[in-house]
C-alpha cells in the first residue's frame, strides 16, 4: 500500500514541475513584442485596432526591462492575438449590411 502511494505521489510531483511551462529569454520576449507592434500597426492600418492592446505591449516592455521575461512574452502574445483578431472584425466588417427584419 505504501508503494502505491509513493508512486501516486512521484507522479504527482512529476506532472507538476512539467506544468510550470516554458522559462523564457530576453530574446524570446524581444521578438514576441515584436511580433505584437507589426501584427497591431497591421490593425491600426486596418482602422480596427483595439483600445488596450498598445497598453499591454507596454507592459510588456516594461516587463522585459524588469528582466520578467515570462510576462513579457505572455503579455505580448496576448497584444498579438488581440491584434490578429481585430484583423479578423476588419475582414468581417467589409461585408456587413443593414437587415430590414
Amino acid at each position: 500500500m505504501k508503494k502505491i502511494a509513493v508512486l501516486f505521489a512521484a507522479a504527482a510531483l512529476t506532472l507538476g514541475a512539467c506544468a510550470s511551462g516554458p522559462v523564457h529569454n530576453k530574446n524570446d520576449a524581444l521578438s514576441a513584442i515584436t511580433a505584437a507592434e507589426h501584427e497591431t500597426n497591421r490593425a491600426a492600418k486596418a482602422g480596427f485596432e483595439w483600445r488596450d492592446t498598445r497598453k499591454l505591449i507596454k507592459k510588456a516592455q516594461e516587463a522585459l526591462k524588469k528582466g520578467d521575461y515570462d510576462t513579457a512574452v505572455k503579455l505580448a502574445n496576448k497584444a498579438k492575438r488581440q491584434s490578429s483578431n481585430a484583423l479578423k472584425q476588419a475582414e468581417l466588417a467589409k461585408n456587413v449590411q443593414p437587415r430590414y427584419n
